[in-house]
């Protein structure tokens, strides 16, 4: 899943993950985010940390307190590089953080790294 208020931001990750063979949800917030987890129930979740309503802080800890999806892992997806946004996304359950703008080999390497080989 990919959630991001930039429409070019999840065309870009849906495009270059749907040519991987991933099934891709998209959302341009949290709230709508949290109900399409609900119901497609994603393998790994991309967010940005600046949207409306709803923050990428926001939404990764409400994710990672809700039981069914705490193992879940969530990237945070930022335009920001800073020491300081690295360890709130930590703080709130991420398990990476991803500059923007991020690679085809970023967003595989996630996908390797915390789907495909955890642990």
């Amino acid at each position: 899943m990919v959630i991001d208020d930039s429409k070019t931001i999840r065309r870009t990750a849906e495009s270059l993950l749907k040519k991987e063979g991933c099934t891709v949800f998209t959302a341009n917030d949290g709230f709508e985010a949290l109900a399409k987890i609900a119901d497609h129930e994603p393998d790994i979740i991309f967010v940005d940390i600046m949207m409306p309503r709803l923050d990428g802080y926001q939404t990764c800890a409400l994710i990672k307190h809700n039981k069914k999806f705490s193992k879940v892992p969530v990237i945070m997806l930022s335009s920001k590089d800073g020491l300081f946004d690295r360890a709130r996304g930590r703080i709130v359950g991420s398990e990476q953080y991803l500059t923007k703008p991020f690679t085809r080999e970023e967003l595989l390497g996630a996908i390797k790294e915390h789907v495909l080989n955890p642990n």
